[in-house]
């Protein structure tokens, strides 16, 4: 008789749950549904050359905007900032 009551305490606290989240779906507060974009990304990681074992360049979409960016164990630097119609490739054209 205890191993039935406590199986129907497990199966209430996990229906609460489920409850729960599908109420909180329902009103936006709890993940987002598959299938379903806010808006797309804004940002991007276009290619990473690594320089040695410590240093990095990363050139990085942002909208519209291409940063060449250099990582180091001393920081991290803005190289140059340019359009991304700019950069040869079809790949990085702005979507």
């Amino acid at each position: 008789m205890e191993v039935l009551q406590q199986i129907a305490a497990v199966a209430g606290v996990l229906t609460l749950l489920w409850g729960t989240l599908w109420w909180l779906r329902r009103r936006g507060f709890a993940g987002v549904r598959p299938g379903k974009k806010a808006g797309g990304r804004r940002l991007e990681c276009i290619e990473r050359l690594s320089l040695g074992p410590h240093q990095t360049l990363h050139l990085v979409r942002v909208g519209d905007t291409a940063l060449l960016l250099a990582s180091s164990p001393a920081g991290c630097s803005l190289v140059t900032s340019l359009p991304c119609r700019e950069i040869p490739g079809s790949a990085v054209a702005p979507r």
